[in-house]
């Protein structure tokens, strides 16, 4: 199997776990914080055991001589980790992941800042359609059941902190992000210990937990490999499908209409995005295409 392959499969794979994601948040009954507390808490305890097990210190060893990137990186794993289920429990699942989708947009602000790169033509036009799809979306909020702006506005801040955290390890992408998860994991779970409320999740809601648990640890795992084998452009079409199924997910299963204003400014979003990707790749192939 080539590199390029191993890495759809895998980030196919991990978009395909995080999707039930906000479904979980909604179907566990308990205060939002308890629920941030004990995903983050078990997740990143997985997969530093995991890690020690598996690899001893040495990943730990390797990530921690990134410096300030890997600080960054943990940083936002922790913050956007807990925000997203506080955004969840806020507003309409369809808000928060139409609203996450935005996070390249947040990416190619945050390069230009950071590390000089120019933004092209077509990222100028990509952030022209998703601006406004984002607007709708807001404006829908006060219209529809379960959303709220203070819920669409955490889930623009989870866009923005994790593109903060991504575009940090760009300068040093040769070295495995995974401890970082798992130390971001951690820390989000201890800083919010003193308001989370642990004892109240119920034992009648421990498998909902452990299946919560199961699909963010193989997510985390899988979508911190996987981009290490393709193009973000590539990796950016994968995770727009969790923009397409988690508000479908909500809607079967729970019962959650996105209403109208969701579903109009997602699409401009979503939309925007998967034309901006394809854009990309096909400029790629015909380099490739070119140079052989």
């Amino acid at each position: 199997m080539n590199d390029q392959l191993k890495g759809l499969l895998i980030t196919l794979f991990g978009v395909l776990c995080v999707v039930p994601d906000s479904l979980f948040v909604r179907l566990i009954d308990a205060p939002a914080l308890t629920v941030a507390f004990w995903r983050a808490l078990l997740v990143g305890l997985l997969i530093f055991a995991a890690l020690l097990v598996w690899q001893g210190a040495a990943p730990f060893r390797a990530f921690w001589r990134t410096g300030w990137p890997g600080l960054i990186y943990v940083i936002a794993i922790g913050a956007s980790g807990v925000m997203f289920v506080i955004a969840v429990s806020l507003t309409s699942v369809a808000n928060v992941v139409f609203i996450i989708a935005s996070l390249p947009v947040f990416a190619a602000l945050f390069s230009r800042v950071a590390l000089g790169e120019r933004l092209s033509l077509r990222m100028y036009l990509t952030m022209a359609a998703v601006l406004p799809g984002l607007a709708v979306i807001a404006y829908g909020s006060g219209e529809t059941a379960n959303a709220s702006l203070a819920g669409d506005l955490l889930a623009l801040a989870v866009s923005a902190v994790f593109a903060a955290g991504l575009t940090a390890v760009r300068l040093v992408r040769q070295v495995s992000m995974v401890p970082g998860v798992a130390l971001g994991y951690m820390l989000g779970a201890l800083v919010i210990l003193p308001w989370a409320q642990p004892g109240a999740i119920q034992p009648e809601q421990a498998p909902l937990v452990a299946m919560h648990v199961g699909f963010i640890l193989c997510s985390s795992v899988l979508l911190a490999l996987g981009p290490r084998y393709i193009t973000s452009a590539e990796v950016g079409l994968l995770v727009l499908l969790e923009s397409v199924f988690a508000p479908l997910l909500a809607w079967f299963f729970i019962g959650e209409n996105p209403g109208g204003y969701a579903l109009l400014g997602g699409g401009i979003v979503v939309g925007a995005l998967f034309l901006s990707n394809l854009v990309v790749l096909a400029r790629r192939r015909r380099a490739s295409s070119a140079g052989s």
